[in-house]
């Protein structure tokens, strides 16, 4: 196992991290058990100091974290675990444990678990356009530029739109998901990123 240095109780902190956002989402304790069976199992586990026994995040609320990579540090003393997560990391539901600023005043900064997805779907569709790669739909339509990508932005729409009409659940889930893929394709042409977004929907809430 890794070099780490467990403190006097066999402890060792863990910074668990959002592999696709970076955010910061929460700290816990892991012994050489839970660490091994971590390893192991692919799924985060910890020590809790006050009941005294190992636990999987997500075991019971299903909120697992599939890890990704393992770190630690220089003084071998503090992992950081980048994971994918499928939930809140915080047991008050939210996506971070780490929302509150000194004042105790909650801050706007937690990522709900479907922005990664977006971000991460914004990052492909970012690189299909640095490299233009053949054969690839997202390329051909930022070849075919700006109105191609606007005419198909129209027609999803006035496809959800249909779906919609006919109140068919499978149609909407599909015709939605093709509309926010081109909506992406649109903004990424224009500058635009998810989080731009997101700001703009914070301010009105």
């Amino acid at each position: 196992m890794m070099n780490i240095k467990f403190d006097e109780k066999g402890l060792v902190p863990a910074i668990i991290q959002d592999s696709v956002s970076n955010e910061v989402l929460m700290m816990a304790y892991m012994n050489e058990e839970s660490l091994a069976r971590t390893i192991e199992s692919g799924y985060t586990w910890f020590y809790s100091r006050s009941r005294q026994q190992l636990w999987m995040k997500g075991e019971t609320s299903g909120n697992t974290q599939k890890v990704e990579q393992i770190y630690y540090d220089c003084d071998e003393d503090t992992l950081l675990i980048k994971v994918k997560a499928a939930g809140p990391a915080c047991h008050t539901g939210n996506y971070s444990c780490f929302y509150r600023d000194l004042n105790g005043d909650e801050v706007d900064t937690p990522t709900p678990f479907v922005v990664n997805i977006l971000q991460e779907l914004y990052g492909i569709i970012l690189d299909r356009q640095k490299q233009m790669p053949e054969g690839s739909y997202t390329a051909y339509l930022f070849r075919e530029g700006i109105d191609k990508i606007l005419k198909k932005v129209g027609e999803e729409s006035a496809e959800v739109i249909i779906a919609a009409k006919n109140r068919e659940k499978s149609e909407v889930v599909y015709e939605t998901a093709d509309l926010i893929y081109h909506l992406l394709v649109m903004m990424v042409e224009q500058g635009v990123g998810v989080e731009d977004v997101l700001a703009e929907l914070r301010s009105r809430r």
